[in-house]
């Protein structure tokens, strides 16, 4: 019987061991941790946003590195293969909007744990607790690995989906990295991605806490046209901005120009024309013009952000709303229309929700996820350098080449297990 030994019992390294064992083999699958998919289980606030059901042409869209790799892996298990193998797996699933896709009990266990039953069902020997400490090869192939005790674990194949560097308080450490390298693979450098976003100005942090809807965001470098433009949610924070909008910008701004200072323009009412905008303040005034200025802003914005935006006017709050020159008017609604903040960097891998850079993809066979370098050797998930936008294409990806790696490990492995 061929012996697969997979490294990592994450999302990627659960599917790669569930699919070969799913095809005869015997399947070793070591996890340092105390319990299968830790990450799983805080991902989408405890949710789990397991893919997105979308087409294909969008799906590739939201890769934001090495897409065309994904080619052979995203179509041999697209995202509906996905949601079908799930179900069929006992975990009921739900579209959300957006297309995001979630465990019909709202709770990331049922992901896990559909996993965890195939893994059951095709006799997979899971360890947990046990670290790998290297990979174990000679010139012609792999030979297997070395656990941190120093033993050594013969097989046919091995698969690598140790995960990235991203919330290292569930194990994740990068050490997938340096046992590639060790082997000769090229480790494009990495970085956190999905992260919320530093910001330098001090009125931020005093609106800590202040969730806003439906705004559209741009982020820019000095002088140049918008490399990112969107719509959503955001959340102001004690250190800057964050929620779903920041984290798909925070992957553009890690691509384009990571480290740099860059303006973020915020429009608060992305509905709204500036001419619109214009005339909408026009007819508040007019409402509200024996009032104070800071007691006309109600029906404009939340309460939180109303002494910021008086601030950030220069119009005096305690002033007559009917002494409001139409100047300051219209000032005042460009500010709306264009509320702008200095992106300093992004935040650790503590609060990125993925790593980017990782293996070379142009030393693996975008067909079968096996190294160029090291017949035998396998990759799957987040140590490789590919990753997208949220809404539960990163976990896509896991799924598709984790899948794909098992498949290809259980065909191309030879009968008889080296060492035993």
């Amino acid at each position: 019987m061929r012996k697969i030994i997979v490294i990592g019992g994450g999302a990627a390294g659960m599917m790669a061991a569930a699919a070969a064992a799913g095809q005869g083999c015997k399947v070793v699958l070591f996890e340092k941790n105390e319990k299968l998919g830790k990450k799983l289980f805080i991902t989408g606030k405890g949710r789990c946003n397991l893919t997105n059901d979308c087409d294909m042409e969008t799906l590739f869209q939201n890769v934001m590195t090495n897409s065309k790799f994904l080619y052979s892996t995203f179509y041999g298990f697209d995202n509906h293969a996905a949601m079908e193998w799930f179900e069929k797996a006992g975990c009921p699933l739900k579209t959300e909007r957006g297309g995001r896709v979630f465990p019909a009990s709202d709770h990331a266990f049922d992901v896990t744990a559909a996993l965890e039953r195939q893994l059951k069902k095709g006799k997979a020997d899971v360890r947990l607790h046990t670290a790998v400490k290297r990979l174990v090869a000679d010139r012609e192939r792999i030979k297997g690995v070395e656990l941190a005790d120093g033993s050594i674990e013969y097989g046919d194949a091995v698969i690598l989906a140790s995960g990235g560097l991203s919330y290292p308080l569930t194990g994740s450490d990068g050490d997938g990295y340096r046992m590639a390298a060790e082997i000769g693979h090229t480790i494009k450098e990495t970085c956190p991605s999905l992260v919320p976003l530093t910001v330098q100005e001090d009125w931020c942090k005093s609106l800590q806490g202040l969730s806003l809807k439906n705004v559209k965001i741009s982020l820019c470098q000095q002088g140049k046209k918008p490399f990112y433009e969107g719509f959503g949610e955001m959340l102001f924070t004690h250190f800057g901005v964050s929620g779903p909008l920041i984290l798909s910008a925070s992957s553009y701004y890690g691509k384009k120009c990571k480290g740099e200072k860059v303006r973020l323009r915020l429009d608060l009412k992305p509905a709204l024309t500036p001419e619109q905008m214009g005339k909408r303040l026009l007819r508040d005034f007019e409402e509200n013009k024996n009032k104070q200025f800071r007691n006309a802003l109600g029906g404009l914005f939340p309460s939180k952000l109303i002494p910021v935006m008086i601030a950030l006017s220069g119009i005096d709050g305690e002033k007559k709303v009917h002494e409001i020159t139409k100047e300051e008017r219209t000032h005042f609604a460009y500010l709306i229309k264009n509320m702008e903040m200095t992106v300093t960097g992004t935040r650790g891998y503590e609060e990125a929700v993925i790593t980017k850079g990782g293996i070379h993809v142009k030393e693996v066979n975008p067909s079968t996820m096996e190294s160029k370098i090291q017949k035998g050797l396998y990759f799957a998930g987040e140590v490789l350098d590919v990753d997208a936008l949220t809404g539960g294409y990163n976990l896509q990806i896991a799924w598709s080449t984790g899948y794909q790696a098992g498949l290809s490990a259980a065909d191309a492995a030879p009968a008889e297990t080296p060492g035993e």
